[in-house]
């Protein structure tokens, strides 16, 4: 997954893995800044024409409320929620799909989580990106589901490992979005 920071929106380009590097584009999708409500679209192409899935925020203030996940009809096919009490230390999201237990995904590095905390309470600093690569790992019932790995410094390039073959990749691609355009909320 690789993000493009404009202006106005956030750009997120989803491709396949062609042996460590991206094949073929799978989805892209658009976060609008600024917006009371948080709302994703994910289509199968930059033009836009068949919407894959999306996400909708369940409230305004979004602290560990949760987000519903839809497909391309509008469907529910999954949900995922912030864990707000644990992710004042270490960011910690819960996923849920039907028929499936709930799969918890946390940062890999609990050291590296509250660097992160730290550096937005610092003055200046603040206003630069993360300069650190973080990982989160998602299991469910203590097997692996998938994990989104930042793969670069600067730019924000992810390497999502789907595990279980049972997740609808819909939802771990809009959980991955959800990572990079909601973590520091």
């Amino acid at each position: 997954m690789h993000q493009k920071v404009t202006l106005m929106v956030n750009r997120y380009e989803i491709f396949d893995d062609a042996n460590g590097e991206p094949g073929q584009l799978v989805a892209f999708a658009e976060q609008k800044r600024m917006t009371m409500k948080e709302q994703v679209t994910i289509y199968t192409g930059p033009d836009k024409n068949q919407v894959l899935a999306g996400f909708r925020a369940r409230k305004v203030i979004d602290l560990g409320s949760g987000y519903d996940v839809t497909d391309g009809s509008g469907q529910p096919i999954g949900a995922f929620r912030k864990d707000f009490g644990k992710s004042l230390t270490n960011s910690t999201w819960h996923l849920d799909q039907p028929g499936a237990p709930t799969a918890t995904g946390s940062e890999r590095n609990a050291g590296l989580a509250i660097l992160r905390r730290v550096w937005d309470l610092l003055p200046f600093v603040n206003n630069i990106p993360f300069p650190f690569r973080y990982h989160f790992d998602f299991t469910r019932g203590g097997q692996p589901v998938f994990s989104v790995d930042k793969k670069t410094w600067v730019r924000d390039h992810y390497l999502i490992r789907i595990t279980d073959p049972q997740v609808d990749r819909r939802v771990v691609i809009a959980q991955s979005v959800a990572l990079d355009a909601l973590q520091a909320r």
